[in-house]
């Protein structure tokens, strides 16, 4: 079968087995919805790609695929809690272990999870962004009593933002920077912050998004950062004037009895302009090259691209 290997810097089309199920795994026709993330590239990951994807099991249920992994038995992983499990580094699906950017994909039981009846096809692709989205939420205690704002304007940042107001934020900030973020910010009715904030959401992943970030944080406020950041400065000396709170967020997990995945599809389900909006482009498997070039090129107003076979 075909699929998408990381070869940094750019992804190469192979052929490779298809995959063998048992009673533990779902074999799941996955090459059909595929989103794209290019920094996953410049990482140095060199396995199949694919974070991001849902598909299509064998007798035609509709699913999306949970991209960490735990070790199953742990306290933590019993919770739900897979992306802080305690025995084991949690495998991330396209980074520490093959992708699912491919024709056909093997995925646990318990991380392939049916799709509400109200999602498209587009908003099975968008359920692993807006779990992270939900969850970076959860860590800040994001509620109606809290003035919040995103820094980032791209799609993490867009559902973030969307993920604030469904906790019952009334006016949610978010600062963009282009064009198609200005639309996207109107499309899902945020403003551009002005003030201070109890609750910053840190989406840009940047060195000047993170200060932008403390900046904007009220005096005893808190930001949540979702970007990975490598070498840079850190805001260490405006966090202790202002005493704000830096608190890191990564991956999704069980909130409170119940799955983040279950929250985030139903915020999804009821609001289908975001998937409109915030896929922007399509390619087949074949022109999987292309589609990476289109991801990097941030002068053609993309925020994800989504390969299909």
């Amino acid at each position: 079968m075909r699929a998408v290997r990381n070869a940094p810097p750019e992804v190469e089309i192979v052929d490779v087995d298809e995959p063998e199920g048992d009673g533990e795994f779902t074999t799941s026709r996955c090459g059909r919805y595929l989103c794209l993330r290019s920094p996953l590239l410049d990482s140095g990951a060199v396995k199949i790609a694919g974070h991001e994807f849902a598909g299509v099991l064998d007798d035609g249920t509709a699913v999306a695929v949970e991209a960490i992994f735990g070790c199953a038995t742990c306290a933590q992983c019993d919770r739900g809690n897979f992306n802080r499990c305690e025995t084991a580094r949690p495998t991330a699906l396209g980074m520490l272990s093959s992708g699912g950017m491919s024709e056909y994909f093997r995925a646990p039981r318990q991380r392939s999870s049916r799709s509400p009846p109200a999602w498209t096809s587009r908003m099975r692709r968008w359920s692993s962004r807006h779990r992270f989205a939900w969850h970076g939420c959860h860590m800040g205690s994001v509620g109606p009593s809290t003035r919040v704002a995103v820094v980032g304007g791209g799609a993490i940042g867009i559902l973030a933002a969307a993920s604030a107001q469904a906790m019952g934020v009334e006016d949610v900030a978010l600062e963009a920077t282009s064009s198609h973020q200005f639309d996207a910010r109107d499309v899902i009715g945020a403003v551009a912050p002005s003030g201070y904030y109890d609750v910053v959401l840190e989406t840009g992943g940047s060195e000047s998004s993170l200060h932008r970030a403390v900046e904007l944080a009220r005096p005893g406020g808190a930001v949540v950062y979702m970007g990975v950041f490598g070498d840079i400065t850190w805001p260490h000396a405006e966090c202790f004037m202002k005493e704000v709170a830096l608190r890191p967020s990564l991956g999704y997990c069980a909130h409170e009895g119940r799955r983040e995945f279950a929250e985030a599809a139903d915020m999804l389900a009821g609001r289908p302009e975001l998937a409109q909006t915030l896929i922007t482009h399509r390619f087949p498997i074949e022109d999987a090259q292309e589609a990476f070039r289109v991801a990097r090129d941030k002068s053609k107003g993309v925020f994800r691209v989504v390969i299909e076979p």
